[in-house]
């Protein structure tokens, strides 16, 4: 049985750690399995605590693809996520094993379970309206965006400069919705098993201010300083991380950490919104309770 298994859901929830246990129960029952990591910032190398990437030491020598592949200045992309994702789960299952995709980066995940259209883009085009976006800002390109795409502007945030510009891109190359080059879902590839994994909102809420507690008493800050040197300002994709960005402003000497903090767990909760949205629209999904006992036997049991 190498029939893929997706773990995915809103931050927080415990999907890495049901990965392992579910890894470590499939290699008792033979074959095995490794992880595919669908979570974009953890695609970044040095950004560990703030995205809670589990270090090796703690992986119990499951394998686990696509963690520290890009620089902080490099800009991740979901047609080369899609590739190097799709080749790892062909790869684990050309082993006998499981792949499990693991994350909450609901494109990311999508990438790899369905057919997802990629337009061009236009050296010209989009340099052109990164300079609008500069001059007349965020909220002005959403409005744009929203007068010629209303569908694609409901689920882009007003404040997001990069999707706005690239939905306005894929609207000008090809006269079409952004929404069509979204992903259509449908049987997903090598009939993959979607679960995913949620809490009630106030347990939630309180793991998410102790996770960001753990990761300011675990060296963010200094995490943050040092990927600082290395051009995290600069990057396009990794300096907009969750707590990240909040600790950049305070190393700016923007705000103090205990606003930093606050900031941090703020858009966390944000983000947590944002993802069960965007996975709550998918009938495909099984949804379980986090806090269920026995979640390996509910998952293998959708499996079976």
């Amino acid at each position: 049985m190498t029939r893929p298994i997706a773990l995915l859901g809103p931050t927080a929830t415990g999907k890495s750690d049901l990965a392992l246990d579910l890894a470590e129960e499939l290699a008792r029952r033979a074959p095995g399995a490794e992880v595919v990591n669908a979570d974009a910032m953890q695609l970044y190398r040095g950004m560990d605590v703030g995205t809670a990437k589990l270090p090796p030491e703690h992986r119990r020598g499951v394998p686990h693809h696509l963690l520290d592949v890009l620089e902080v200045t490099d800009t991740a992309t979901v047609a080369a996520y899609q590739r190097d994702a799709r080749a790892a789960v062909d790869a684990i299952r050309e082993r006998g094993r499981v792949p499990l995709v693991v994350g909450g980066s609901g494109l990311y995940v999508q990438a790899v379970l369905d057919d997802l259209d990629f337009p061009g883009t236009d050296p010209a085009l989009r340099a052109r309206l990164d300079a609008e976006l500069t001059e007349v800002g965020a909220p002005a390109m959403h409005a744009r965006l929203a007068a010629r795409d209303p569908d694609a502007a409901q689920t882009i945030l007003a404040s997001n400069g990069r999707r706005i510009v690239r939905a306005l891109e894929v609207v000008e190359l090809t006269g079409r919705p952004f929404a069509a080059s979204l992903p259509r879902p449908g049987t997903p590839r090598h009939d993959a098993v979607l679960v995913g994994l949620d809490r009630d909102t106030t347990r939630l809420d309180e793991r998410i201010a102790q996770r960001v507690d753990g990761m300011l008493a675990g060296g963010l800050v200094e995490e943050v300083r040092r990927l600082a040197g290395r051009g995290l300002r600069e990057g396009v994709t990794a300096s907009r991380a969750v707590g990240y960005r909040e600790v950049l402003d305070h190393l700016d000497g923007a705000i103090d950490l205990d606003e930093a903090r606050r900031r941090t767990v703020v858009a966390t909760r944000r983000l947590v919104r944002r993802q069960r949205s965007w996975f709550r629209r998918d009938a495909r999904v099984h949804w379980l309770d986090a806090d269920a006992p026995d979640l390996v036997r509910a998952v293998l049991a959708l499996v079976d």
